[in-house]
Formats: C-alpha cells, sequence, structure tokens
C-alpha cells in the first residue's frame, strides 16, 4: 500500500536529493548573496535561505514517506546503485526501508524546526551565513548515514557531521563552550578510528562493503573470531555517539554549552547514528560477534539508565551544577540505555522497541532541549536553584503556556502511557524477559528488573524538576530572586529577529509581586507544535511506527530471507 503512486525513478530522485540538495544549500549559503527568498538584509536573506532548503527537504521527505510501499517494508525502496571504486567494489548505493525510512523524516523534520526557530532567534556568534552552512553540512551528513548501504559511505558521512557539530558549539555556544567542543570532538574522533578499522576488517574479509549483500549473508562469510573483533571495534565507535555508559561524559558538557538548535539537533538526529550503526551494521553482518557482546552490552545499558537516572536526581533535587540543560543530557544517557538493551535482546520485540524508543526520544527530547532553551532566554539562566529559588518565580504564574508544556514534555520523557516515550521502554523491557536464544534469560531479566527501577528514577526527577520550575519552590541554598532580575529576563525574553535585533516595547505586563515573562511566541508555537502533536499520535497510535520497523526487523534478524 502507499499513499500515493510514485514511480521508481521518481523514488530514486527524492531520495538523492534529500541527501545532496543540503549539501548544495551550504555551498550556496556561502556565497556573496545566496538564492532562494529575499530579506531585509544579507543576513536575512542567507536565514531565509535556511528555512527555504530544509523546507524543501522536509517536503520531499514527505513525499518519499508517501510514496513508500508499505505492504513490503522491510525491501530496500527508492534505491541508487553505482559504481564508484570498483577495484574496493565500494559503491554509491542508497536505500531506504521500514528502519531508516522513520529517522530520515525525523532528522528532516527537526533541521528545518531549528531553521525556523533560528530565523527568528538566531544564537549570538559569527555570520549567519557560516551558522546556515553548517547547520545544512550537519543535516546532509545525518541524512546520508541513514540512507547509504555501503560500509566506507556510512563511515564518511558519520564523519560527516563532526566538524559542523564542532564549530556550532565552539562558536555558537554558551560558557565553555571550547572545553566542550574539543571533548566532543576528540571523543567521537577517537572512536571513529577504531570503528574505520572494524568496518575495513569486515568489507576485506567478506569481499564487499555492500550492507544489504553483508545483511543477506548474515555472518556466514566470517569467522567468530573475524566477528568478535568487528563487533568490538565497531561497537566502541557507535558506542561513544550513542553514548554509552562509560563513553558519555563528553555528552553533558556539549549539551550544556551549545546552542538551543545545536541541543536539539544533536538529541534528535546525532545520537540515532550509534544505535542506528548498531541495528543496520553489527545485528546482520556479525550476528555471533553481537551474541557474545550482547550480556556486556546489556550491562553497560542498564547501569546508564541508572546512572543517568541518578546523576538527573541529584541535579533536580540538590541543584549542584543544576543547569536544567545538564540535566535533560543526562536524561538522554538513560534513555538511550533502554536503546541499547533493546539492541542486546536480539530479539524483534527488543529491536523494535530500541527503535520506537530512538524516534520518541528524538521528539520529546528536541522539544525539552527548545523548552529549556526559552526558559533560559526568558529568565537570563538555566541553574535550577535560581529558577526554582523566588516566590512568584514559578512558570505557571509568569508564563502559563510554557510551563504547561514543559510539564508535557516532562511527563512525556518519563514514559507516560498514551504518550511515545512510553511504547519504546515497554517493549524493550518485554524483549529483555525473553531475549534471543543463547542468551543467558536469568541475566537479562536482571537487567530488565534494573531497567525497570530505572523508569521510577525517571519519573522521580522529571516530577521534581516540574514541581521546582513549574510549581515554583522556595529553598534555602536559593543563590537569587528572581524578582530582582524579572525586568533584564523579560527583556531577553522577547524575540530577536534575525540579524539578532530585539523589537521595541514589551509584551508583557508586570505586577509588584509576580513579574511576568513572556508567554509562548508564534515562531516558537510553530517550532514546538509539531514536536507536541507527534509525541501524542506516536503515543496513542503505535502501529504506524512499528508497522514499518516490525517487518524489516523480522527480516534483517532472519538475514535478509522473508
Amino acid at each position: 500500500m502507499t499513499v500515493i503512486d510514485i514511480s521508481p525513478s521518481v523514488m530514486q530522485f527524492l531520495l538523492a536529493f534529500i541527501v545532496v540538495a543540503p549539501l548544495l544549500g551550504a555551498l550556496a549559503a556561502l556565497l556573496p548573496a545566496p538564492p532562494g527568498l529575499k530579506g531585509k538584509n544579507p543576513d536575512q536573506a542567507v536565514l531565509r535561505h535556511g528555512v527555504t532548503v530544509t523546507g524543501a527537504v522536509l517536503i520531499a521527505a514527505i513525499v518519499l514517506a508517501a510514496g513508500f510501499d508499505h505492504d513490503h517494508p522491510a525491501t530496500m525502496q527508492a534505491t541508487t546503485d553505482i559504481s564508484w571504486i570498483p577495484a574496493l567494489d565500494v559503491r554509491i548505493h542508497l536505500g531506504i526501508d521500514g528502519i531508516s525510512l522513520p529517522l530520515l523524516v525525523l532528522t528532516a523534520l527537526l533541521t528545518f524546526l531549528c531553521a525556523l526557530y533560528s530565523y527568528f532567534k538566531l544564537p549570538a556568534g559569527p555570520s549567519p551565513k557560516a551558522f546556515t552552512a553548517l547547520v545544512l553540512v550537519l543535516e546532509s551528513g545525518t541524512l546520508a548515514t541513514f540512507a547509504v548501504l555501503d560500509l566506507l559511505l556510512f563511515f564518511l558521512a558519520f564523519e560527516m557531521v563532526l566538524i559542523p557539530m564542532y564549530f556550532l558549539i565552539n562558536r555558537w555556544g554558551g560558557d565553555q563552550r571550547q572545553a566542550a567542543a574539543w571533548k566532543f570532538i576528540l571523543y567521537t574522533l577517537l572512536g571513529s578510528v577504531v570503528m574505520l578499522l572494524g568496518l575495513l576488517l569486515i568489507g576485506l574479509k567478506s569481499g564487499t562493503f555492500d550492507m544489504v549483500a553483508l545483511a543477506t549473508d548474515n555472518g556466514r562469510g566470517l569467522t567468530t573470531s573475524v566477528q568478535v573483533i568487528a563487533v568490538l571495534a565497531i561497537g566502541l565507535g557507535l558506542a561513544v555517539k550513542t553514548p554509552m555508559w562509560p563513553l558519555h561524559s563528553w555528552l553533558p558538557d556539549a549539551h550544556t554549552a551549545a546552542p538551543t538548535v545545536g541541543s536539539v539537533l544533536l538529541a534528535g538526529v546525532l545520537l540515532k547514528m550509534g544505535t542506528y550503526g548498531f541495528v543496520r551494521i553489527l545485528l546482520p553482518i556479525a550476528p555471533d560477534g553481537m551474541r557474545t557482546f550482547a550480556p556486556y552490552l546489556a550491562a553497560f545499558a542498564v547501569v546508564g539508565i541508572v546512572y543517568g537516572s541518578l546523576a538527573c536526581l541529584a541535579l533536580a533535587r540538590t541543584g549542584a551544577k543544576g543547569d536544567l540543560k545538564r540535566l535533560i543530557a543526562y536524561s538522554s544517557v538513560g534513555h538511550m540505555g533502554f536503546v541499547l538493551l533493546g539492541i542486546a535482546t536480539m530479539t524483534p520485540t527488543g529491536v523494535n522497541g530500541a527503535l520506537f524508543a530512538n524516534i520518541a526520544h528524538g521528539l520529546i527530547t528536541g522539544l525539552l532541549f527548545f523548552l529549556v532553551g526559552a526558559v533560559k532566554d526568558r529568565y537570563g539562566t538555566a541553574d535550577l536553584d535560581t529558577l526554582a529559588g523566588a516566590t512568584g518565580a514559578a512558570l505557571y504564574g509568569r508564563a502559563p503556556r510554557l510551563g504547561a508544556l514543559l510539564a508535557f514534555a516532562a511527563v512525556a520523557s518519563l514514559g507516560l502511557p498514551g504518550l511515545a516515550g512510553f511504547w519504546g521502554e515497554m517493549l524493550t523491557l518485554f524483549g529483555a524477559y525473553s531475549p534471543a536464544e543463547g542468551l543467558s534469560r536469568p541475566a537479562f531479566r536482571t537487567f530488565m528488573a534494573i531497567g525497570a527501577f530505572g523508569t521510577l528514577l525517571t519519573a522521580a526527577y522529571m516530577l521534581i524538576v516540574v514541581r521546582r520550575v513549574c510549581m515554583g519552590e522556595h529553598t534555602p541554598h536559593s543563590r537569587l530572586s528572581l524578582d530582582e532580575q524579572a525586568p533584564q529576563a523579560a527583556d531577553d525574553a522577547q524575540p530577536s529577529g534575525p540579524t539578532g535585533s530585539q523589537p521595541s516595547g514589551t509584551a508583557d505586563s508586570r505586577t509588584a509581586t509576580t513579574p511576568q515573562l513572556a508567554d509562548i511566541h508564534p515562531y516558537e508555537a510553530a517550532a514546538w507544535t509539531p514536536l507536541a502533536a507527534l509525541t501524542v499520535l506516536a503515543g496513542l497510535w503505535p502501529a504506524v511506527l512499528l508497522g514499518l520497523t516490525d517487518p524489516a526487523v523480522q527480516q534483517l534478524l532472519a538475514g535478509g530471507k522473508s
């Protein structure tokens, strides 16, 4: 079944356009007069150019999804296969199935929303030209990662996102941005070097780098020792990007320092590249190696779930280094732990749960970082002690719609039934209850119990955040009265234009006891509403996503045999 009937050649063109258009748009953004919609000045013009390019890519992704044959989601569709380096059998091989299509659409959506948000609220930093070009290069690399079907092309796309994210943090970030950017690039580059060795080992030993052929072979052309070495090398590189405990320490610093859109893209799409690699490469290509390391992967995953939750709980309760962005970053360590646990089960239930949790995390955490950025803009800080430390400072009293949306995103993140965060966690725990043949059932049931305990910790810290930030809580260790800084914070909350200028006048009315802040602006509503709506849709109608992923996962785990 297809929503609209599109010829295979048009589908091929759409997928190629989705991958290449952002890169061409980045080059065009650096021209003296970028093409596209004109603005009042060059800065506005280049930001409109970014919105136009990302919007065109999103439309193409939606049309591609509408033309996708939903009756055969396990079949690679919109494929392009062109010889590139014949001596190594490296090919320009593109294609999508039910596993990659949702990630492709999620990436296109989040990048467009970030471009739209930046048009009205550009982070302070160098030229808007460079900012727009970097965001587009980042989009192209991420989309290519989910679309390529050659191991070496996968590596190139995987590495393509590092440089633009480094500069987005280093040049447009906040405090400690240079140290955070260097930590990000060093961790990911070192992991990538090891991953490249593993990819080369698979390609040279099997005689091909084609991911479809390797998945169909299902590891039969590789000895167990080669698979074990390959999983160890590739898995380390993917684990850094995921990030898996204890290779996660770059993430909180990067999120804390990054601009709002940088955090949204980092959490929403870049973290998914690591877990996608586990599913697309290691599970089907090196199943014996994965079976060897699956218990260890699951153990690290559940430690990450509990560790991330305890770190968030400490930040929420004590306020020690209690930046709200840092808390959401640590929550990602826990949420991605559930994804890794589902993958480690090597079962259709667990892997489907991991893929669902990937999409849910992208929607919910992307929304959370947008909201935390808005809170920081309005209050002038994201410090939890400061946000919760003065009478009348609560969001419900100052910006009720913003407070309500933050509470919604928080309860979605804790896995409330009926919202997207619930299904992924539940399915991964079910998968751990009955892991694949050859894996220790008692061990995985222990992991399941630890993961379930992590869900309770997640609920605890998220509800504390809602109570302190949205409802307000006067605490003895509060450092600053927000009433004293309300006029400046309210000024900071006004939307800036594409050149960073503030509009004249104020949009809020203040009282002596409860100074008001600007509530949700129209451009913020435009950027946030799709994420909130999809969070509800995925929670109420999970079959939309599971109907795509399940047949593809079944075939992937069976070695490409339908």
